[in-house]
């Protein structure tokens, strides 16, 4: 069949990662699947997102391995950063210069029709594609994703900032930044610019950075933020944003005034539900989110993955969403969606990874909250690793059940050692039992033990 073909058994609107699995798995199968985006196949991840942010993070990062040397090891000489080898490794290795011909190519052979052009839900049953109506037997998938959420601060719309992706995109840091949002993207590429050379100014309008993680991540990260040269600002906002001479111009509620070469706004992510119209299958016009039931149905024969559930703006999310709603079309047996253990990782150094409740959380849910903590420095690695050492591991247990409901892990290879409380929550893996077991010396994660020894 052609992609003039208005008609095909699924329709997935939206291929970013959920949604290019979905597509690709389900043509496979033998399904006529027609894919739509007006964007760029793939999404954001590979081309704005956590490929190429994450190419940005590990040359920041090597140069404050190499910084640290003469206290370690020896001497380098002078560090001497230089972005354009980072600018090329995004273009050449991550995002072929953000073209998606490879990506559309690899969805085609699977046998799917690709349409560039946007797509809109018009029933249970029919979509428009740039005013083509198309009818679906099967299935409709949305995964329309986010985009950067821009803030109504006085001024912003007269002033030539930076998303996400201009950042990305940049083949040169300015000599100054300022950057409204202290979450995980701000965070990022906060400390990216500033290991490369750049005077960097972070604000955050909650009371501190990293709000939805454990209060002591966010301490301690501005600690390791300010001792890095960026000037934290947090339970302030901006209010008011200008551009003279050259220079950003921001005001904050606290009447401190800032200045900058450049603005980088990375207040978080917003999705337009009525644009892609889920309004036809009864979502409300005004929702932020999408509610979907364990088999990530809207509706009967509407499927939504991605960022617009709300269940986590992270690839992994998308990508377990994917395979339940394959499942789902092609009548195959798998386990329904359960979000207790969702485990997510700002890759700031060091890396802050966090899964299931927080202690806040907890306290909220369950009567007997047990906690245990240790300090990464205190780990028998977090001590022999030394600079760079920051964090802790800290779990939150119901303490009736004797299982882990969540936990934090804030150090050197933060993320990884969280694969094990992720394990021991989403399989409710007795206290006993992770008590009893052996862990590796000397090993980061073998501080899971001490705060396992800690739990009261």
């Amino acid at each position: 069949m052609s992609s003039a073909d208005t008609s095909c058994d699924v329709a997935v609107i939206g291929l970013g990662p959920g949604g290019e699995e979905v597509a690709g798995r389900l043509a496979e199968a033998g399904l006529d699947v027609i894919g739509v985006d007006h964007r760029l196949v793939g999404g954001e991840c590979p081309y704005w997102g956590c490929v190429p942010s994450k190419m940005m993070i590990r040359a920041a990062v090597s140069l404050t391995e190499a910084r640290r040397v003469p206290e370690l090891a020896g001497s380098t000489g002078d560090v001497v950063p230089d972005w354009s080898i980072v600018a090329k490794r995004i273009r050449d290795e991550a995002t072929d210069s953000w073209n998606d011909a490879a990506a559309v190519k690899r969805f085609e052979q699977k046998g799917g029709r690709f349409i560039r052009g946007t797509g809109v839900v018009t029933g249970a049953d029919t979509i428009a594609i740039d005013g083509v109506a198309h009818e679906v037997r099967r299935a409709i998938v949305v995964n329309t994703g986010t985009v950067p959420a821009i803030p109504p601060i006085d001024g912003l719309d007269d002033v030539s900032f930076w998303t996400n992706h201009e950042i990305i995109e940049a083949t040169e840091l300015p000599a100054s930044l300022i950057v409204l949002g202290g979450g995980a993207i701000g965070c990022e590429l906060s400390q990216v610019a500033a290991r490369f050379g750049t005077r960097v100014t972070l604000v955050e309008a909650a009371p501190r950075l990293l709000v939805n993680e454990d209060p002591e991540a966010g301490e301690q990260l501005r600690a390791v933020f300010e001792s890095e040269g960026i000037d934290v600002h947090t339970g302030t906002g901006a209010v008011n944003v200008g551009q003279a001479g050259g220079e950003v111009h921001v005001r904050l509620e606290d009447g401190t005034v800032l200045t900058a070469e450049r603005l980088l706004v990375a207040a978080g992510r917003k999705s337009d539900l009525a644009a892609v119209g889920l309004g036809s299958v009864g979502v409300p016009a005004d929702a932020r989110t999408v509610e979907v039931d364990d088999r990530c149905k809207i509706a009967d024969g509407v499927y939504a993955v991605g960022d617009i559930t709300g269940k986590g703006a992270f690839t992994h999310v998308s990508m377990y969403q994917a395979a339940i709603v394959v499942a789902d079309i092609l009548g195959q047996d798998h386990p329904a969606a359960d979000y207790r253990a969702t485990p997510h990782v700002t890759f700031t150094e060091p890396e802050v990874g966090s899964v299931g409740m927080t202690e806040e959380q907890a306290r909220k849910a369950f009567t007997n909250v047990l906690t245990g903590e240790v300090q990464m420095p205190s780990v028998s690695r977090g001590y022999m690793h030394k600079l760079g050492n920051e964090g802790f591991i800290k779990l939150v247990a119901d303490g009736d059940r004797g299982v882990l409901v969540g936990g934090t892990a804030m150090g050197p290879a933060g993320g990884e050692i969280l694969g094990a409380i992720t394990l021991a929550v989403h399989a409710e893996v007795p206290i006993t039992s992770l008590s009893s077991a052996i862990y590796a010396y000397p090993t980061f994660h073998r501080g899971i033990a001490d705060a396992l020894a800690d739990l009261s």
